[in-house]
């Protein structure tokens, strides 16, 4: 009886075979289309915008929402330091 050997006897498949595997499913089902040479056009446009603010409206917004967000926070934490450097009367 005795124990099991830890590493398998044979050999294992060549990981970096030339042939393709025939569980995989075929890189043609993909369905989609290649949006990356459009994207390049827009983004290597020469019109002065930043990169971040090159594909228009929900870049803007998402742009003004975050520097909103950053704003409010410093205020917040600036008011809470007051605060918390006040001290308390009783």
């Amino acid at each position: 009886q005795g124990l099991k050997p830890l590493a398998p006897t044979e050999s294992p498949a060549p990981i970096f075979g030339t042939s393709k595997p025939s569980g995989l499913p075929a890189t043609e089902s993909f369905l989609g289309t290649n949006k990356v040479p459009d994207l390049q056009k827009v983004f290597q446009r020469s019109d002065g915008l930043p990169v971040h603010l090159k594909r228009g409206v929900p870049d803007k917004m998402l742009y003004r929402t975050t520097m909103a967000l950053t704003i409010g926070g410093t205020i917040y934490c600036l008011v809470a330091l007051y605060i918390a450097s006040q001290p308390k009367n009783k």
